[in-house]
């Protein structure tokens, strides 16, 4: 995560995840609701009362309620974190040897997962700020009903470099949440969704999300064609088991189906740091920032600061691994339940 500012412990939307109409004597009224980006044949619930809604009309979250989801391959995301934060990357700093060392590791991986490139290539350069080039790695997975359509998963490759001689590897941040895109970009490309996703690889994430900036700018697709952004940043290491999801603050029509998935996750995933500004909120401190100022809707997975934050200390021996693997298969879960829920119409999800 850009350095940009710090992130405080413990702002939480809602404990737990909530059951529509449990523990409040509610029962529901009678009223449907539009849940505006659903399907017409998906779309109408059932409201507890105002701004509650009930998930029992929307076809495929009770049944996929009732099972739990397993973790990921907890083993081949930690060797692809050993790889990107080793001492021999440097710690991956945009513009450096390092950097190009997990870059040109990365374009490999991708060409082996049969990632297409968009366009030509699968780079997109950019200027540093301070002189140099930044380089996106942009690849997609097609859909199958709307190709035309897409989400974007994203992660940053690059970390702060060499300080004082000491090599800051960045495991958690951010070899967690590449390889966690990777990890889900293999088994998109066995199962595809209905919308095409763009496998996103920012650059220069730290001090300025320039990558991000740049791709958003210049997008290799029409820019009303980009429906969401999923944005993994640090999704490895918590010693208390809690992934965050921010986002649904600004588009609240994502909370049912990830109040579904939550019900069901191997780790607990919470909601918060997406409203009231300053360093508890998320909104701007990672690539999604750049989205979200371009209108696009995004949610941002990612854990609390930790101990290692932004330290040398950050090496892959500090994740806690079967947190790791529920993380991903979460959010894995998450962007298959997101693909059903995202209307096959022209307006985005609000």
């Amino acid at each position: 995560m850009s350095s940009g500012g710090s992130r405080s412990a413990h702002v939480d939307t809602l404990r737990e995840p909530r059951r529509p109409c449990e523990g409040r004597g509610d029962k529901p009224q009678g009223r449907e609701v539009i849940l505006p980006g659903l399907p017409v044949t998906n779309r109408l619930l059932r409201a507890c009362r105002p701004g509650v809604l009930s998930l029992t009309g929307l076809l495929g979250f009770t049944s996929a309620a009732a099972q739990a989801i397993p973790p990921a391959d907890t083993a081949a995301l930690m060797r692809t974190v050993r790889v990107l934060a080793a001492d021999s990357m440097e710690g991956r700093a945009a513009g450096t040897a390092g950097g190009a060392r997990a870059r040109a590791w990365l374009l490999e991986r991708l060409r082996t997962l049969g990632v297409v490139p968009l366009g030509g290539a699968l780079t997109q350069p950019f200027p540093l700020a301070r002189g140099g080039e930044g380089v996106n790695l942009i690849g997609v997975v097609r859909g199958t009903a709307t190709p035309e359509r897409y989400f974007v998963l994203s992660a940053h490759y690059d970390h702060v470099g060499v300080r004082d001689g000491r090599i800051y590897n960045g495991a958690d941040d951010n070899a967690s949440g590449v390889a966690a895109v990777l990890a889900i970009a293999e088994r998109l490309r066995a199962r595809p969704l209905g919308h095409s996703v763009i496998l996103a690889l920012f650059d220069a994430e730290e001090g300025g999300l320039r990558g991000a900036r740049a791709f958003v700018a210049s997008p290799p697709v029409p820019k009303a064609s980009l429906l969401l952004n999923v944005n993994l940043d640090m999704v490895g290491h918590s010693d208390a088991g809690e992934l965050y999801v921010a986002g649904t603050a600004h588009t609240p029509g994502f909370r049912p189906p990830l109040d579904s998935i939550a019900a069901r996750a191997p780790i607990r995933l919470r909601f918060g740091h997406d409203q009231g500004g300053g360093s508890d909120d998320w909104t701007t401190q990672s690539d999604h920032g750049a989205f979200h100022a371009a209108g696009i809707p995004f949610l941002y997975f990612g854990v609390e600061d930790h101990q290692d934050y932004h330290k040398p200390t950050d090496d892959p021996e500090t994740l806690t691994p079967a947190f790791f693997g529920g993380a991903v298969a979460t959010i894995e879960a998450a962007i298959r339940i997101l693909d059903r829920v995202v209307a096959h119409r022209s307006d985005r999800l609000r």
